[in-house]
């Protein structure tokens, strides 16, 4: 059938993932850094998502698809409410293995994240990782200085603000000071916060 649906100009989108936040539906997910229309049959046309872009990426058109399944969006929503979602919005995410320019860092919030936080930390993916671009490393494990590579990302991109999240172990001293480090070497202000994570699992400040 025809019918009013988005369209996703995947050249003005920078993967900020506030359109697939927005769409009540389920229809549009982050794929490769970009937001994609996944299930026509679950876009109702009404366009929730418009608003939420900051680039301008998303209209309407009008085109042959699948009729809106508003029985199949109600299942899938109950489904979702039984089991967690990720909401890491991009590939990689390993902090040595990441470009220090993307397009998925346009705008973004960057969550600058311990490895072991999300093991320590049950609800990581929907109190830090949602609605930012989470980037992880471990410099006991590496044993290299993070504060090149995050110094790069932060002054080669506009990112909006920065959250540290380690655990309360001294080994994550070196995160944090390579985040701080990288903060103040790019010459910009941006708000930022640091979150500690206790061993078991509570937040600590």
């Amino acid at each position: 059938m025809i019918r009013k649906i988005i369209h996703i100009d995947e050249e003005k989108c920078n993967g900020c993932g506030l359109c697939a936040e927005a769409c009540h539906e389920g229809a549009i997910d982050i794929i490769d850094g970009k937001a994609k229309l996944v299930r026509e049959h679950f876009c109702d046309g009404l366009g929730d998502c418009l608003p939420n872009c900051p680039t301008g990426a998303i209209t309407f058109e009008e085109r042959e698809a699948p009729a809106y399944d508003d029985q199949a969006v109600k299942q899938e929503q109950s489904q979702a409410c039984m089991k967690p979602v990720s909401r890491l919005g991009q590939w990689p995410c390993q902090i040595k293995l990441l470009p220090a320019e993307a397009p998925f860092f346009d705008g973004a919030k960057l969550l600058i994240a311990a490895d072991c936080t999300a093991y320590a930390y049950a609800n990581m993916h929907e109190d830090f990782m949602k609605g930012k671009i989470t980037v992880i490393g471990c410099p006991k494990l590496d044993a290299i200085d993070y504060s090149e590579k995050l110094t790069d990302i932060i002054r080669n991109n506009d990112i909006k603000s920065v959250t540290i999240v380690r655990m309360e172990v001294p080994c994550c001293g070196g995160l944090q000071r390579a985040a701080e480090n990288a903060l103040r070497n790019s010459r910009k202000f941006i708000p930022w916060q640091v979150v500690t994570i206790s061993r078991d699992g509570r937040i600590l400040d």
